[in-house]
This record gives C-alpha cells, sequence and structure tokens, in this order.
C-alpha cells in the first residue's frame, strides 16, 4: 500500500501486496478488530452471562444500528455467517412442487446456483436461468431477459444486487417492483452492496435480501445478515433448527429461530456497529462519501486499465459500483494468460505482488479480470495491475 494513502494504516493489510481484491473477503480495519476481541475477551470471562443473558439485547443493539444503514426495521433482519447461507434459509425454505420454477440470471454466484440445483433437484422443481450479456449495454439488457422468463410457474426469483463475476450493478429496484407485478417474489442476493452503494430494504420491498457486513461494511469474517419482509418472516426458517422453532406456536418466530441455532461466536455480528462508525468517522461526509470516493476510485482505475488493454468499456458508468470486471483480450501464445487457468492467473499475479482475481468468461481470453476499490487503495496500485496485466498478456 501506498505511504501517500492516509487510510491505507487504518489496515492491517500486509502493506508489500497492492491488495485489489477486496470483494472476494472484504479487510476488516484494526479498529474493529479490537472490538471484536475486546467482544471475546468478555466472552470468554463468562460465557453463560455473555451468550444466555446478555446476548439478546446485544444482538437487538446491533440490528438497530444495522437497520439505519440499510433502511430497515431491526425486527426484519438476523444474522447469518454470510450471504449464501442467507440465500440457502430462503430457498430451504420453499414449499415448492413439481414443476415449480425458480428464477435467475447466468451472472448468479456460483454457491447461490448449487444452492438452487440442490433445492430443484429434491423438490422436483426447475432452475430457469435468462441469459443476461456481458459486455453489457444497458439496464434493459437485465430486465428485459428476467421479465421474459417469468412464467406462471415461476415461485422466486433470485436477482444478484451486485454480481460478483462481472461486477454490474443490476436495477433491483425496478425488477423486484416488475416482478411483484406478475405475482413473484424475489430474493436479492446483495452480497457486495451494503457500503457500496445506497440501500433502503424498505422502499426496495424484495420479500427477502440476503448480505454481507463483512465485505464493504468491513466488519469482521462471519457477520452477514438476512432481511425479510414482514408478512414473509413466518415462511422461512434458518438452515439449522434449534430451539427457536415450536411448530405448534402461533406466531412469527422469525427472530427467535435465528439469533439462536447453537453455541457459536457471534462477535462479528456485535461488531458490526463499529464497523459503521469507524468507516463513516474516516471520511468527511460519512458513508455517502466513502460510496462516492470509492466509486470514483474504481471508474478511474477502469479507465487505466481499459487504455493499457486497448479495449472498450464493456458497462456503462452507472451500472457500476466500486467493483468492475473487463473481459481480457486474446493473450499471445505461450504468455501466462494463455496458459494458466483463473485461478492460476491469479496466482501468478499474487506472485509479483499484486492480488485480484480473475474469473472465467466467455470472450477472446475465456476470462475477465475484477477490479475492486475500497479506501486503503490508490491509483498507483492499479497502474501496476495494468502492467502485469500486459505482460501476463505477453504484450510487454
Amino acid at each position: 500500500m501506498s505511504p501517500t494513502n492516509r487510510f491505507a494504516s487504518h489496515w492491517t493489510l500486509d502493506p508489500s501486496v497492492a491488495y485489489l481484491n477486496h470483494g472476494s473477503f472484504g479487510a476488516c480495519p484494526r479498529a474493529v478488530l479490537e472490538v471484536q476481541t475486546s467482544l471475546r475477551e468478555r466472552l470468554e470471562r463468562e460465557p453463560c452471562d455473555f451468550l444466555w443473558r446478555d446476548l439478546p439485547g446485544l444482538l437487538a443493539a446491533a440490528r438497530a444500528e444495522l437497520g439505519s444503514l440499510a433502511g430497515a426495521d431491526p425486527d426484519d433482519l438476523a444474522f447469518v455467517p454470510n450471504a449464501t447461507t442467507g440465500v440457502n434459509a430462503v430457498l430451504r425454505s420453499l414449499r415448492l412442487e413439481p414443476g415449480d420454477e425458480i428464477l435467475t440470471t447466468d451472472h448468479v454466484y456460483p454457491a447461490c446456483r448449487k444452492a438452487i440445483e440442490w433445492v430443484a433437484a429434491r423438490t422436483g422443481a426447475k432452475a430457469v436461468v435468462a441469459s443476461v450479456p456481458f459486455p453489457i449495454r444497458n439496464e434493459e439488457e437485465v430486465v428485459a431477459p428476467v421479465l421474459a422468463s417469468v412464467s406462471p410457474r415461476t415461485r422466486l426469483a433470485l436477482l444478484d444486487h451486485v454480481t460478483s463475476s462481472t461486477g454490474l450493478v443490476f436495477p433491483v429496484e425496478r425488477l423486484v417492483r416488475e416482478l411483484a407485478v406478475r405475482g413473484v417474489d424475489a430474493l436479492v442476493d446483495g452480497a457486495h452492496a451494503p457500503g457500496m452503494v445506497p440501500l433502503d430494504l424498505r422502499s426496495l420491498g424484495a420479500a427477502y435480501y440476503a448480505a454481507n457486513a463483512h465485505k464493504w461494511l468491513c466488519a469482521p469474517k462471519g457477520a452477514a445478515f438476512l432481511h425479510a419482509r414482514r408478512d414473509r418472516r413466518r415462511l422461512v426458517h434458518p438452515v439449522v433448527i434449534s430451539h427457536g422453532y415450536e411448530p405448534d406456536e402461533e406466531g412469527d418466530r422469525f427472530r427467535a429461530e435465528f439469533d439462536w441455532t447453537g453455541t457459536l461466536d457471534p462477535t462479528a455480528w456485535l461488531a458490526i456497529p463499529a464497523s459503521i462508525r469507524h468507516l463513516a468517522s474516516l471520511a468527511q461526509g460519512g458513508w455517502p462519501e466513502v460510496m462516492r470516493r470509492n466509486r470514483e476510485l474504481l471508474l478511474g482505475a477502469r479507465e487505466v486499465v481499459l487504455a493499457a488493454l486497448g479495449v472498450e468499456a464493456p458497462a456503462p458508468p452507472e451500472m457500476l459500483g466500486a467493483l468492475a470486471s473487463i473481459p481480457l483480450p486474446a493473450p499471445e501464445p505461450g504468455s501466462p494468460a494463455a496458459g494458466l487457468p483463473p485461478d492460476g492467473l491469479s496466482r501468478w499475479f499474487r506472485e509479483r505482488g499484486v492480488e485480484t482475481v480473475f474469473f472465467p468468461w466467455p470472450g477472446p481470453a475465456g476470462k475477465v479480470v475484477r477490479l475492486s476499490a475500497q479506501l486503503y487503495n490508490d491509483p498507483g496500485q492499479y497502474e501496476r495491475l495494468a502492467t502485469l496485466l500486459m505482460e501476463a498478456l505477453g504484450r510487454h
């Protein structure tokens, strides 16, 4: 990390590595890790006090602060270890019949696609995949194929808010609204969204929304949440059924079921308020300024890489947040980009001091490179990436 970056010292990242892959696992600031350590010490001083007597109030306080940021009623929020778990909870709670359809797109996160396939195989339901192009010209190229894939048997649509492999911000507000008109509930995979793009879950109105706090909110690993619309809370249960489940009791058990699924370390969840406050304190203007800065850094980084590769932008800037993917042009024979699979190419870059990520995608090289932008990054790191990309393609 550059010594001129005033934000870099807030993270514990290796300064010898240009860390350009915040999107995969996030990175937690030192001050937030210290809060989590303090919580763990409190837990281990008296585990029964902490887990039996104090935890309900601590979870409620954390939900309240998260709800303020996400535009959600705290009672509609449940903590989960990651967004994939939240997606699984919804999918596995559905009462599907043979011939029912679960709709998604070909940009869906692979783990969530596999969850759909698992549920479909056990219920006789069918996965329907709408094809969204990439490169892409505008949001209509998302909306049209999704709506065209709706049928009378569509029971749920799983939509990405920010796609993982291609880094696109989908028009989820419009999609949720249009699907509701057609009688279809939406489950939004918002893994990357909180802290990257403005979020108001009340106005969005999705039946379900699963998201991570460990990515762009920079909370500790294991911090994520599931939001269920008030009229859908009774329909969804955690992946692990435990003490909160009461089959004969009337009423909503959503919070009771998710708050306790067995003994675990809840401190990642309880540190979310610290991460929200800490990141907001780093930029004058708070979270709107953090998101604006990261997006501007990302757009500038993308221009650097596009210019070096000599390729056109694969998506309009209005469909980007702090994440963007660029299809690689055809590599020279014998070059690293020609001979290595995506994960091997990522390792090639890491060996040269740059942490970035490649995904398979149809195109001249069969791969895209994904850029991430967080406060600790600076333009010089993306220039280094561009130089290495040219070397990897055999064009130095």
